[in-house]
């Protein structure tokens, strides 16, 4: 069976790969957890993050957006105190007000899907590549919607980190086109 090179690693990044990276993505819920995710990897590898990922979800109410966006200063401190997540106080400070602001988009938009979605007119966009040299970190897309979260008051979230937010919840397949998960992450 034929992968992406950096899905062959190990048994964290195959299952990762095999079950969720590329999937579309539709549920405000997932949305939020990979948002938390992505915006906590800032300068770490994934792969460190995926190790964590339980811990967070622990730690943060199950990704609950209502909650987290309530998060006060003594939860913040007890956040810190969990060694089983990236203790970084202005990414810890970053996911509540994020939070905040993916509900005011939720209002908004009536999902945060639908505002993400309709960058790309609700279908992902499907990439053809031979080789992993051929992906971007960045594109003229993940610009855009950086540049308007940023203008939302959204923190830790730049093009790079939008970017990998756009190919982990399927808005954007960058899987191998000889990869197997290609063609069952296309819509």
């Amino acid at each position: 069976m034929n992968r992406c090179p950096w899905g062959t690693s190990d048994e964290l990044y195959i299952r990762y790969h095999d079950e969720e990276w590329g999937v579309p993505v539709y549920d405000d819920q997932k949305q939020f957890e990979f948002l938390v995710l992505e915006s906590a990897q800032a300068g770490l590898s994934w792969n460190t993050i995926l190790n964590k990922r339980e811990n967070y979800r622990a730690a943060y109410d199950g990704f609950d957006v209502q909650k987290v966006a309530k998060y006060d200063e003594q939860k913040i401190e007890e956040l810190m105190q969990n060694a089983g997540i990236i203790r970084n106080r202005r990414k810890i400070e970053a996911s509540i007000n994020n939070a905040r602001l993916f509900i005011e988009i939720q209002q908004e938009f009536g999902k945060f899907s639908h505002y993400l979605w309709a960058y790309i007119a609700g279908k992902p966009l499907v990439n053809h590549w031979t080789d992993v040299s051929q992906i971007a970190a960045r594109t003229e897309l993940s610009d855009r919607i950086s540049a308007d979260m940023k203008k939302r008051g959204f923190k830790f979230l730049g093009s790079i980190i939008i970017y990998s937010h756009l190919q982990a919840t399927g808005l954007i397949n960058d899987h191998m086109k000889y990869c197997f998960r290609w063609k069952e992450c296309q819509l």
